[in-house]
């Protein structure tokens, strides 16, 4: 008991929670940071890289004007180490306000890796995620608590990055357990884009990644439309369906007050996960044939 306290003390002390808050040091931080990281983002985006976003007035609308105390998530592909921010980096979009600057999951052993880097990635609004650790760890938790106070949240469902030009991949579970435990549904946005691989490729410079982002690249960004589910009908039908005992148990908690045990989870976050998916690859096949042309 005492090894998982100390365990759960030395998470806490490396992932620094406290500096995340809005009223850290009256929000100058975090002012400071979001600003500088969103000017280089527009800089390279808007100045150095040739960038082309269609239907953006879609994602500043919600991000800016939707309705109080709903939640946004935004869902996207993931080409590259600098997707976000430099994806928020076009002309006109408020990357610099650090009141509308959207929370971000992020892998915690790639971006929290000492107090240094733990710091700076909490002021610029990223969650950790633990990889490996499931969807009900407790860096979910806070993700959630990004959705219940009508925050807009951004995801990358495919998990990891791939710079290969193949359909979206299969999408992991989390975003749609977001979506489902979250007390008011939030409104969830596809974008695709493509060109952040050119930017910054995996393995250019000696194998590796180039020490600064390339520029004279063409970006091209596509917002869709919010993608709707009938969440209510979708959880009645997963709370019919048989165990399966064919799968190995996670030991998941039964979701209240629908009651819909670990099968019935199973069932409609593959469900919801296939739909936002379908989503994100109708975007991006309308991206490729407009590159075509």
């Amino acid at each position: 008991m005492e090894v998982s306290a100390d365990a759960a003390a030395a998470a806490a002390a490396r992932t620094l929670r406290w500096a995340g808050r809005a009223g850290h040091l009256r929000g100058v931080p975090r002012a400071a940071v979001i600003g500088a990281v969103g000017t280089i983002a527009k800089a390279y985006v808007s100045l150095l890289n040739t960038t082309t976003v269609h239907n953006a007035d879609a994602l500043h609308r919600l991000v800016s004007s939707r309705p109080p105390g709903t939640p946004l998530l935004t869902v996207s592909n993931h080409m590259s180490t600098i997707d976000d921010p430099f994806m928020w980096g076009f002309k006109g979009f408020p990357i610099t306000d650090s009141k509308l600057a959207r929370w971000v999951l992020t892998a915690e052993d790639i971006c929290f890796r000492n107090v240094f880097m733990s710091y700076m990635f909490r002021l610029g609004k990223c969650v950790p995620i633990t990889r490996g650790a499931g969807i009900y760890q407790d860096h979910m938790n806070e993700a959630l608590e990004v959705l219940s106070t009508g925050g807009w949240l951004h995801s990358f469902p495919e998990g990891k990055v791939a710079q290969d030009h193949q359909p979206i991949r299969r999408l992991k579970w989390g975003t749609a357990s977001l979506i489902v435990r979250a007390p008011v549904t939030p409104i969830v946005l596809p974008i695709v884009h493509t060109g952040f691989e050119k930017v910054m490729p995996e393995k250019s410079f000696f194998g590796r990644r180039p020490p600064l982002p390339l520029c004279g690249k063409d970006i091209q960004i596509i917002v869709g439309e919010p993608v709707d589910f009938d969440l209510a009908g979708l959880k009645q039908v997963a709370a019919m369906i048989p165990q399966d005992t064919s799968f190995e148990r996670k030991g998941w908690p039964t979701i209240t007050p629908e009651g819909l045990d670990e099968a019935a989870q199973r069932w409609l976050y593959q469900k919801m996960s296939d739909k936002i998916q379908s989503a994100m690859e109708s975007l991006r096949k309308t991206l490729l044939n407009s590159k075509q042309h």
